[in-house]
């Protein structure tokens, strides 16, 4: 079983935020592979389908984004998933908005719902699907900006990025996750 992970915060107020990109990713994937997400399993979101031949769950943690690890960690526990069969989408203010880029592996990048994963899983070797929201330019806190929403400008490359982050996961339900990487890095 594979495991598609969006990272993000529950709750009306945290909902189109640029924190969220990952859940879009989520949201986008279910839409196409007609997943509910409405089983509330292990302090998340989940849901399960099979893709071109493969089984596959999709969640979207709950316990906000510092404690994404206490969500994914159980859930691969309890399925007997492999986290080198986990991809996890999310947020990065190091790439511009709109862009994508695929990893094997590598720090938190001082994300903390990243560092949370590192924390639970105990490896930096997990998949991953950034989505770039850019860094503030006005001296904004960075906290603020995250929770803040795309403007009317950021909002089409954005949601570009969430459909190319989306079919880069479809293409990773069967294909190696290197030639993936290559089809869609930016």
């Amino acid at each position: 079983m594979k495991l598609f992970v969006g990272l993000g915060n529950p709750g009306k107020e945290y909902e189109q935020t640029r924190h969220n990109v990952g859940f879009f990713v989520i949201d986008e994937l279910a839409r196409r592979w007609n997943v509910s997400l409405k089983t509330a399993k292990f302090r998340g979101l989940f849901g399960t389908a099979s893709v071109s031949g493969e089984k596959v769950a999709l969640c979207k943690p709950l316990t906000y984004m510092n404690l994404s690890g206490e969500c994914v960690r159980p859930l691969i526990d309890y399925y007997g998933i492999a986290v080198d069969d986990v991809i996890v989408i999310y947020d990065d203010l190091d790439l511009p908005s709109g862009k994508i880029r695929l990893r094997l592996k590598g720090s938190s990048g001082g994300h903390n719902g990243v560092k949370s994963l590192i924390q639970h899983l105990g490896t930096e070797q997990f998949k991953r699907i950034r989505i770039g929201i850019g860094r503030p330019t006005s001296g904004q806190p960075v906290t603020d900006y995250v929770l803040g929403r795309f403007t009317e400008e950021e909002k089409p490359a954005v949601d570009k990025a969430v459909l190319r982050a989306a079919d880069a996961c479809e293409q990773a339900v069967t294909a190696p996750f290197i030639q993936v990487m290559n089809a869609f890095n930016e």
